[in-house]
């Protein structure tokens, strides 16, 4: 999949992709099917709501899951990526957010790439967000929202908030957030399970609660050049990745078709894998 001059040059401006319908019924049930049995798991990679049983983030389900696993070298979340960096890619983290019908917590104002430069030393900005939605998302089960252009601005200045969720984020003040909106606005992609959004590291996001009767689960994937992998490896390896490997797409219809794919962690999550690393200590 290649994107054309009239998107790049949206994104340029935008710092988003929006593709509704990217993904069929059929190749998405394959995923859905499969999301209960991965929340039901009593694994380390299941982070629940603060105080709820609910599933916030599943993390690194394509390491131990065959539908997942396919879904990280799909071409067409891979190959835009590539297009716009102009490099290979590997997974700097995988995961399943679970806003759930009444229990989704917020997710406050923040830019990916602040987190993934305080926590893991990433260079630079060189680094996509993909997002697919595994239900519909409407105004009401708390879609994504974006400050469009916010990415221009770069790294912002941004506080370590661990007590407002289960995750903490490195999250934006308000006072950064009422300026970016009075020059951006706000926008909120919504669409039909299977629709995709590409996303700058940098463009500043955020999602409100889901007070809906209607779950809002969705895949998020960031992919990093190769040449720009993390530098620290301060949080578990679940959540950041230390493994580099570019990723090899498999065929289009590997949703759909049993391609073979290796899973490293079907029978666990390996005990090196469950801590940071200090610094200076990591082979």
């Amino acid at each position: 999949m290649k994107l054309t001059q009239l998107q790049l040059a949206q994104f340029d401006r935008d710092g988003y992709l929006f593709f509704p319908s990217h993904f069929t019924p059929e190749e998405i049930k394959k995923l859905t099917d499969e999301v209960p049995h991965l929340y039901a798991q009593d694994r380390p990679e299941n982070v629940r709501e603060k105080g709820k049983t609910s599933v916030r983030t599943n993390f690194a389900a394509h390491m131990y899951s065959e539908p997942f696993a396919r879904l990280a070298r799909h071409p067409r979340m891979v190959e835009p990526v590539e297009q716009l960096f102009g490099e290979k890619l590997y997974m700097h983290q995988f995961k399943i957010n679970g806003k759930m019908a009444f229990d989704g917590d917020v997710w406050q104002w923040h830019q990916d790439y602040g987190t993934w430069l305080n926590d893991d030393a990433m260079p630079e900005a060189r680094a996509m967000n993909v997002a697919i939605f595994l239900d519909d998302v409407n105004e009401f089960n708390g879609p994504l929202m974006f400050i469009p252009g916010s990415h221009k601005m770069g790294a912002l200045e941004a506080g370590h908030d661990t007590s407002t969720t289960s995750y903490p984020l490195w999250t934006i003040s308000n006072d950064n957030i009422r300026t970016l909106v009075d020059k951006g606005g706000i926008v909120a992609p919504k669409g039909p399970a299977g629709s995709m959004i590409m996303f700058h590291g940098c463009l500043v996001h955020a999602s409100s609660p889901n007070l809906s009767p209607w779950n809002r689960v969705a895949v998020y994937l960031s992919l990093c050049t190769v040449s720009n992998h993390v530098r620290r490896f301060k949080r578990p390896g679940y959540i950041a990745h230390r493994d580099f490997t570019p990723i090899e797409c498999l065929p289009d219809d590997c949703l759909v078709k049993d391609y073979p794919v290796d899973l490293p962690w079907k029978d666990g999550t390996p005990a090196s894998e469950l801590y940071g690393i200090p610094d200076g200590q990591a082979a």
